[in-house]
């Protein structure tokens, strides 16, 4: 820090003796001392607008790129948790809620859809309320799903640059609260009924922003990578029909 300080210092000192050698040229080519004077106010004032755009304008500009560099990088890793495990974790949560029927065939994604749709559709997802019952799903089953994929997903959490995408980071912590509380139970079919809606409520919170972030997912792969799109649409776990078939 001492050595770059100094560096700096001595750049600076060798700056202003070169603008201070060209005032004299000035001088003495033209011996107005007045014209001098007036161009360095002039250039003085100017480099408040100069502060202006450099730190205002150009420091944001090259924010929002660094940031969407950092987003399409967090996009990949998004990308890598469906293809491990999310799409899986839908599946086995779509089979415990009695309404999914109502909210399964809204999600039939195809190359129709317009970004107002995903973010329409997101919108309405947030305020999906689905019921779950555990009846209908296997949840030992899901048990051995998510402890499987513990570690992965203990993986992703290690990532510092997931910090800058809170959604995603929220889901992955619901994801993870729910694997810990159901390796945490030795029992399943047992379950007192207090216990039993508890767990539904993690699982819940965990489908809903599962199925948001597959949204924000699949909306990137259509502007972004057609090819895999093409891929996901053909394996839409909300689709009944889908088959990675090409027909």
């Amino acid at each position: 820090m001492k050595r770059l300080f100094s560096w700096q210092v001595i750049v600076g000192l060798i700056l202003i003796a070169l603008s201070l050698f060209f005032y004299e040229v000035d001088y003495l080519v033209f011996r107005d001392v007045r014209h001098i004077v007036q161009y360095f106010f002039t250039d003085l004032a100017f480099v408040f607008v100069e502060v202006l755009l450099v730190t205002l304008v150009l420091h944001q500009l090259l924010s929002y790129r660094e940031k969407k560099a950092m987003m399409k990088k967090l996009n990949m890793v998004i990308g890598v948790f469906f293809i491990e495990a999310g799409t899986g974790l839908i599946r086995s949560f779509r089979a415990f809620d009695a309404g999914s029927g109502e909210i399964s065939g809204h999600l039939v994604v195809d190359n129709s859809w317009r970004d107002e749709e995903f973010r329409r559709m997101r919108e309405r997802v947030s305020a999906y309320t689905c019921t779950i019952d555990f009846q209908r799903g296997d949840i030992s089953g899901l048990k051995d799903l998510l402890v499987r994929k513990r570690q992965f997903m203990l993986g992703l959490l290690e990532n510092a640059n997931l910090l800058e995408h809170e959604s995603f980071t929220n889901l992955l912590w619901a994801v993870f609260h729910l694997a810990e509380e159901l390796s945490n139970r030795k029992d399943l079919d047992t379950l007192p009924q207090a216990d039993r809606e508890h767990i539904a409520g993690d699982i819940k919170r965990s489908y809903t922003l599962l199925i948001s972030e597959w949204l924000a997912y699949m909306a990137h792969l259509k502007s972004d990578y057609p090819y895999l799109f093409s891929l996901a649409m053909r394996t839409n776990p909300f689709d009944v029909n889908a088959s990675v078939i090409v027909r």
